[in-house]
């Protein structure tokens, strides 16, 4: 089926559907895609959409351009120095909404990272479920420079994957950091070439869109939710979900599946 088109064209953030995926591309590539309030209101805006659609089963996060995003935008934030407070307040409020809203969504998000991730653009592209770049993809804090500290759910997604350590490292340490340094701490799962990167990426997706809805809803649930459970608790949350997926089609395709190549 080809993609569906589900933005304008002149839109901060498209979406287009294909199937199972939806993908949702960064549009400000003069700007690096670097994020200001009405790109933060428009992801919101988009997840919302895609939350309600049961038939999507994978989210691709990409920037357009030279970049997968820059981060906050400095342009905005220069002009506003005098009154800064209720402009970042509003941004943050638009933009964690979305963040908030792609870790919850029962949906696995992929970010497909090329170019330049930097300060939230890198927060973004760690949020995200997995994360696929081109092994010529850079990463930069960038936070510490500016003075500020992170947002974007950067020490969410970036402590989750490599521990607290090694995050204050990455946040208080680093200029900057390769794809393949990335790779080795656990926060990417796969490095291509700049030109096999959108192949990838859909190949990925459509290997994860694989999965039942309910595969997909409990297990990203279940994981997300471990490092902060009591055991006890997700002990109980693991069998709630297991003898739920038991009643589902798939499963019992699956095991008449197994057994017919058991006889």
């Amino acid at each position: 089926m080809s993609p569906q088109t589900a933005t304008t064209l002149d839109q901060p953030a498209l979406l287009s559907i294909d199937g199972p995926v939806a993908t949702i591309t960064l549009n400000r590539p003069d700007a690096f895609n670097s994020i200001n309030t009405p790109i933060a209101k428009c992801l919101e805006e988009l997840a919302a959409q895609i939350t309600k659609d049961d038939s999507i089963r994978v989210v691709v996060i990409e920037g357009s351009g030279r970049a997968f995003c820059g981060g906050g935008d400095i342009q905005v934030f220069g002009a506003n120095m005098d009154n800064l407070a209720p402009v970042v307040s509003e941004l943050l409020h638009h933009l964690h909404h979305f963040i908030a809203a792609i870790r919850r969504m029962p949906k696995i998000v992929i970010s497909s990272v090329h170019g330049s991730a930097a300060g939230a653009g890198l927060s973004l592209a760690f949020i995200a479920d997995m994360c696929i770049a081109a092994n010529d993809a850079k990463f930069t804090p960038a936070y510490n420079k500016l003075g500020v500290s992170p947002d974007g759910g950067g020490t969410i997604g970036v402590t989750e994957a490599v521990g607290s350590r090694r995050a204050l490292q990455i946040f208080l340490a680093e200029d900057s950091f390769t794809a393949q340094q990335a790779y080795d701490w656990g926060l990417v799962v796969k490095l291509v070439p700049p030109d096999q990167l959108k192949q990838a990426t859909n190949e990925l997706a459509q290997r994860l869109a694989k999965n039942s809805p309910d595969v997909i809803r409990t297990t990203k649930a279940l994981i997300h939710a471990a490092t902060r459970t009591p055991i006890e608790q997700q002990l109980e949350a693991e069998a709630a979900g297991i003898t739920h997926c038991m009643t589902t089609a798939a499963f019992r395709g699956a095991v008449e599946k197994f057994l017919g190549k058991k006889r």
